[in-house]
């Protein structure tokens, strides 16, 4: 397994969880797609042979992935765009004139804001979940917000955030949500690859896959849809991916993307990725004792096994990865006009200003190595010590 050539000679890479950097094995796989086999799978003629059977082959590799059939994955363009297509075609096809949206506090920017546009443009009722402070939905906080009396109702639950990495109870909240008569869509982006999902477990009507997350190029994405289940298209025209996302399909997006969904089920690394993860955490806190906190779940299985999102007191964090520049890796915090604002997340999660503008995040992927641990553990020791 060749690492990437952009990975040479740079930061130790800690940023698996905004992107990953892509795999040769998928690049490869889709060359001859964007060079000789260039004809439109649609088309008859011997030109749209190859893409064709391309396109099909990755469709079931994806749906290998999250054990779905090849006929319920729908490609689309990124993850932010999957999840336009659940919230909206879910509320806009039921054609209901009561339509209840639930989403929880801690869900994706492209969940919440579908959703404030769902509530501006259609007058769909909006119910925000809060979280604990584990960042965790509990079944109490959904039965309440399903109280609410409508002609249909869509419930989004994230399977494991961005930046905490904790890990929501997916499968017991789908089943409530369904007792009540909710259709159930989840934001699997970070989840996938990192640990197994299978769409049959988890009970989910709409699930969302994106390709960036798992060592394929930016651009590839998948919505799951359960059969059965109707939805809006978000983009109207041909007959492309059922339908619901016209335009002739980017076959070698589709094959990098279906190729990096079969190497991910193939190899998930999992227990490779908490090891590491988990020395990092313990080499910080025996060097900064009682100053590192820890923003997620600390309970075995409940949090991403590549994510490590830490405060570290009496700190900010970007002024810490400022001074540690032999590391690449996420703030908790976001900038505007040189005034850094706690995380959102962190936020309704229910911890303080402090400790929100504190934290780091720190996400491990396929080519974190030991070495890169010990160079990012001394080189965060060395900035915070040196800004104390």
């Amino acid at each position: 397994m060749t690492q990437p050539p952009g990975l040479d000679d740079g930061p130790v890479y800690l940023d698996y969880n905004a992107t990953t950097p892509v795999d040769l094995r998928v690049a490869e796989a889709a060359m001859p797609f964007w060079t000789g086999q260039f004809g439109n799978p649609s088309s008859e003629h011997p030109y749209a042979a190859e893409p064709r059977k391309a396109l099909a082959a990755a469709r079931a590799q994806v749906a290998g992935l999250v054990g779905a059939r090849p006929a319920e994955i729908v490609f689309t363009g990124s993850g932010s765009e999957a999840n336009l297509l659940a919230l909206r075609g879910a509320v806009l096809a039921a054609g209901a004139p009561r339509a209840h949206l639930v989403v929880q506090a801690t869900e994706h920017p492209s969940v919440l804001e579908t959703a404030r546009a769902l509530a501006r443009l259609h007058g769909t009722r909006i119910t925000v979940v809060p979280v604990d402070h584990h960042g965790l939905v509990t079944l109490g906080a959904l039965a309440a917000a399903l109280r609410t009396a409508a002609d249909r109702t869509v419930v989004s639950i994230m399977a494991a955030n961005n930046e905490t990495g904790a890990l929501q109870p997916v499968t017991e909240l789908a089943e409530l949500a369904h007792r009540n008569g909710a259709l159930v869509h989840c934001d699997a982006a970070q989840a996938c690859g990192k640990i197994p999902v299978d769409v049959g477990r988890l009970g989910v009507d709409l699930l969302t896959v994106v390709g960036h997350k798992l060592y394929a190029p930016r651009g590839a994405a998948a919505l799951f849809v359960r059969d059965g289940v109707a939805l809006e298209p978000v983009v109207y025209g041909g007959g492309q991916e059922r339908g619901l996302r016209a335009g002739t399909e980017n076959v070698a997006l589709a094959v990098a993307f279906g190729t990096a969904a079969r190497l991910a089920a193939e190899d998930v690394a999992a227990d490779r990725l908490t090891a590491l993860r988990d020395e990092l955490h313990h080499r910080l806190d025996a060097a900064l004792p009682g100053r590192v906190r820890l923003n997620g779940p600390a309970a075995a299985g409940r949090r991403l096994p590549n994510t490590l999102n830490i405060s570290i007191d009496g700190t900010r964090g970007h002024q810490v990865l400022e001074a540690a520049p032999a590391i690449a890796a996420s703030t908790g915090s976001a900038c505007h006009s040189g005034v850094h604002t706690g995380s959102p997340v962190l936020t309704a999660m229910g911890l303080g200003a402090e400790r929100a503008l504190a934290a780091l995040r720190l996400s491990l992927g396929r080519w974190t190595t030991q070495a890169d641990i010990d160079t990012a553990a001394d080189a965060l020791v060395s900035a915070v010590s040196g800004g104390r």
